[in-house]
């Protein structure tokens, strides 16, 4: 599936200055971008869900250790 992708001149040099460090072309530098952008997402999630477990586990001894 193909897709436009219309940037801010700004945006446009961000993206060129980011593919020409990673030695890729605009469109790969996107995709990675897009990638690790849901990757990092997708953790931190995760972490914010496991340390919800772990705050509600330990909660008493974390009052106590508060006190």
């Amino acid at each position: 599936m193909a897709m436009t992708l219309r940037l801010e001149p700004e945006d446009e040099k961000a993206l060129a200055l980011l593919a020409e460090a990673q030695g890729v072309s605009k469109q790969e530098a996107t995709v990675r971008a897009i990638r690790e952008a849901a990757a990092r997402k997708l953790r931190e999630d995760k972490v914010r869900q496991l340390s919800g477990v772990a705050r509600a586990r330990y909660a008493d001894l974390l009052d106590r250790l508060g006190e």
